[in-house]
């Protein structure tokens, strides 16, 4: 039974921050809109949507605008796409009007769907807003056995992120919402054991920012994507990519 939406502070405080965000030009705040950001933008969404095929179901938890829903909607997969906010999904609905895309609202800590639905969950930069323990029950209930959960998450061991997301005064500075955090790959890695994944690859990536002038940007990726296969270096990247499938 799906619990009572914006019954605890974290639901509503991000139903909060999607009014913010719509206010305040939610691109800029991501940082998706600047060449860097678009570069990082483009890297990702490969990552995310390498495995799905037309005709899968897919899961977006937390579509909010439609950034990636759009990227998806190009995969021919059925997409059902899912945010906790509805002034977000609203305007996501505006922009993106695929027949194989349905928004809905809904809570990714309490889902309405029924078990084994889909046969992959995606999101970027999501888990780290909602309750980590109870939206890890909620999509292993709701993916079939043998289905693939992919994110890209931030990283906890990158000195940016670490002061954005644990000095209250930079996260309200920076856009973020009050609860937000994120994470260290080997902690994230037994929650997801802990609730039945399996074969659980999270690798760290991404040493562009999204301030870099854009002339410096071809320099600054090589030598990013070098820094990511040396050991101890690469932890501090600035995200990670989460990959496991259901037991």
């Amino acid at each position: 039974m799906k619990k009572e939406c914006g019954s605890n502070s974290r639901t509503q405080s991000e139903i909060e921050h999607g009014k913010y965000l719509l206010k305040n030009d939610a691109g800029d705040i991501w940082g998706w809109e600047t060449p860097a950001g678009k570069k990082r933008w483009a890297r990702r969404s490969g990552m995310l949507t390498s495995h799905i095929r037309p005709g899968m179901k897919i899961l977006e938890i937390g579509c909010g605008l439609g950034y990636f829903t759009k990227e998806l909607a190009r995969t021919g997969a059925l997409i059902t796409a899912i945010d906790v906010s509805p002034d977000l999904l609203d305007a996501a609905r505006v922009k993106i009007k695929q027949d194989n895309v349905t928004f809905k609202e809904e809570d990714a800590a309490s889902l309405t769907f029924a078990d084994n639905s889909f046969d992959s969950i995606v999101g970027s930069s999501v888990l780290h807003h909602i309750d980590i323990d109870e939206a890890l029950k909620e999509l292993h209930r709701v993916l079939r056995p043998g289905g693939t959960l992919c994110f890209t998450e931030p990283n906890m061991l990158n000195p940016q992120i670490a002061l954005q997301k644990n000095i209250p005064y930079l996260k309200k500075r920076l856009g973020d919402s009050p609860h937000e955090t994120a994470f260290i790959r080997w902690g994230l890695k037994k929650k997801l054991a802990k609730y039945g994944f399996k074969d659980i690859v999270i690798r760290p990536f991404d040493w562009l920012h999204p301030g870099l002038p854009e002339n410096l940007i071809p320099a600054i990726e090589r030598i990013g994507y070098l820094l990511e296969e040396v050991p101890i270096v690469r932890e501090f990247s600035g995200s990670i990519v989460v990959r496991c499938r259901k037991t």
